[in-house]
C-alpha cells in the first residue's frame, strides 16, 4: 500500500490521522491532518448503525463504513480509544465487537493502531483527567479553529477528534524527544 497522502505528502512530521469513538449503535469517526506540527481538522462523522439488526449486521456495517473511510482518507495512522472498564459488562462486549472489527479494518490496510484511555485523551485536551464534555469541546474548537457547525451534533464525533488529537499530540512531544 502506498502511504504517501496526496494532501499532507510522507514527511515524518505531516500525518493524518483517523481517530475512532467505538460503539455499535454510534462510532464516531474524525479525520486529522497534522502539517509542520498545525492541526487541521478534515472530517468529523459518525457511523450509526439500526437497533433492529442483528448484532453481525451491525458489525459489518461499521467495517466496511471505517474500511470505507481509510480507503478514502488514507490515514497514516488510525488512534481508538481503549475499552475502559464499564460497569455493564453487556455493553463493555459490544464497544470491544466494535473495537475489534475497526481494528481488524485497519489491520487488513496494513495501518498502524493506538490506543488511548478516556483520561490519556481528557489529559492530553484540557490537561486534567475528570475534565467535562463542555471543557474538551471548548479546548477542541479552540486547538482546531473550527466552529460548532463543522461536528455533528452527536458527542461522539466530538470524542473520536479529540482521540485523533490526543494522538496527534503524543506523536508530536515523543518525536521531539531523542532515545539515543
Amino acid at each position: 500500500m502506498n502511504n504517501e497522502n496526496p494532501i499532507i505528502g510522507n514527511r515524518r512530521d505531516n500525518i493524518r490521522v483517523i481517530g475512532v469513538d467505538p460503539g455499535i449503535e454510534t462510532t464516531g469517526v474524525a479525520i486529522l491532518d497534522v502539517v509542520n506540527d498545525n492541526f487541521m481538522a478534515v472530517l468529523s462523522d459518525c457511523i450509526v448503525t439500526k437497533n433492529n439488526l442483528p448484532l453481525c449486521k451491525r458489525l459489518k456495517e461499521i467495517y466496511f463504513s471505517i474500511d470505507k473511510f481509510i480507503e478514502e482518507y488514507n490515514p497514516s495512522c488510525l488512534a481508538i480509544e481503549d475499552i475502559f472498564f464499564n460497569v455493564n459488562t453487556k455493553t463493555a462486549m459490544l464497544i470491544g465487537a466494535a473495537r475489534g472489527v475497526v481494528m481488524l479494518a485497519a489491520t487488513n490496510r496494513d495501518i498502524d493502531i493506538y490506543e488511548y484511555t478516556p483520561l490519556q485523551v481528557k489529559n492530553s485536551i484540557v490537561g486534567y483527567g475528570k475534565a467535562t464534555k463542555k471543557q474538551i469541546k471548548y479546548m477542541l474548537k479552540m486547538i482546531l479553529k473550527v466552529k460548532d457547525s463543522f461536528f455533528p451534533s452527536i458527542d461522539d464525533a466530538w470524542d473520536a477528534m479529540g482521540i485523533a488529537v490526543c494522538h496527534a499530540s503524543n506523536q508530536k512531544f515523543y518525536s521531539k524527544i531523542n532515545f539515543s
